[in-house]
């Protein structure tokens, strides 16, 4: 566990460096918005195409990790439905903050798995990961935007919206651009291929440290059993369940590594967004945000021992 622990610290220090950034003012308010948007539309999408357009797909099992994740996540989505009734039964939690515990347990935030595939598996794992992110984020924001309009109070976008915010999302973008790039079999010019390089120097890092700079620790000062479940099913049962896939699909070595990467990392801090646009439990939503990332530091090595 040293060991993983000491390739994960790098991350780990990243994120606390931006909590330290933000809390001393050093970038402050709208400038934080202006850096997050940096990351989200320029930086990352530059990795993922960079990475999607030069990957050997043929090299490792793509399908086998698509359906990993996917089984994973529909099973862990059924379970949740089944128990809410007794959730709220046994613990007095609403429909409202379920929606909260739901989006907890199952998005995920690809910055961070970005950052620790990287460092764990190189390029292999990078690309291997966007092969997550074309089966998980359109899957994961559809399952979301259809509980919160179930069982929260906000009016639930269109299927036309909810489509346009799928094809519109840069990480679907860029990866369906690297993925056309790399079919045709051309190769990037050199001077394309370095800039590019140079984008995805500055993206782990900067997309990272956005990270240390959203957590609120004084959100944590009194955990109930809301924040308790929706902070601890995530890296409990997420990795569980994808390793149990895995050893169905046959997903071994490098590639079990990525998926419980993807299975074990914290919630997506978009999900505190698009809770508050639907009219969830924002509140908690950002509760479970901030204390799974800071878990992640124990549970995300924990589980790369255990399952890897």
């Amino acid at each position: 566990m040293l060991t993983t622990f000491a390739t994960l610290a790098p991350v780990i220090l990243v994120i606390a460096s931006g909590y330290l950034i933000a809390r001393i003012g050093l970038i402050t308010g709208e400038q934080w918005r202006g850096v997050e948007k940096l990351a989200y539309f320029a930086l990352f999408p530059a990795v993922l195409f960079r990475t999607i357009s030069q990957a050997d797909f043929e090299s490792f099992p793509t399908l086998n990790i698509g359906g990993t994740l996917l089984a994973s996540i529909v099973t862990l989505t059924v379970l949740l439905l089944l128990a809410r009734p007794a959730i709220e039964r046994i613990w007095g939690i609403p429909a409202v903050r379920f929606t909260s515990i739901f989006q907890g347990t199952l998005r995920w935030n690809a910055m961070i798995a970005l950052a620790i595939a990287d460092n764990v598996a190189g390029d292999t794992g990078l690309a291997m990961l966007a092969v997550a992110m074309v089966v998980m984020i359109p899957v994961l924001n559809a399952m979301s935007i259809l509980v919160l309009s179930r069982y929260a109070s906000g009016t639930a976008p269109s299927g036309t919206k909810i489509l346009k915010d799928l094809y519109t999302n840069p990480f679907i973008v860029s990866i369906v651009a690297g993925v056309v790039f790399n079919l045709t079999g051309l190769t990037l010019p050199f001077v394309f291929e370095d800039t590019l390089e140079i984008f995805a120097r500055a993206a782990l890092p900067i997309g990272i440290i956005c990270v240390g700079a959203g957590l609120d620790l004084g959100s944590l000062r009194r955990p109930g059993p809301a924040l308790t479940m929706g902070a601890f099913l995530r890296p409990v049962f997420m990795p569980l369940l994808t390793f149990g896939f895995a050893l169905l699909f046959g997903v071994t070595g490098p590639a079990l590594v990525v998926v419980i990467i993807a299975s074990a990392v914290p919630c997506a801090s978009n999900s505190y967004l698009l809770s508050r646009q639907m009219g969830g439990d924002a509140k908690l939503m950002a509760e479970i945000i901030t204390l799974q990332t800071l878990a992640a530091t124990v549970t995300i090595p924990l589980a790369l021992l255990l399952f890897t």
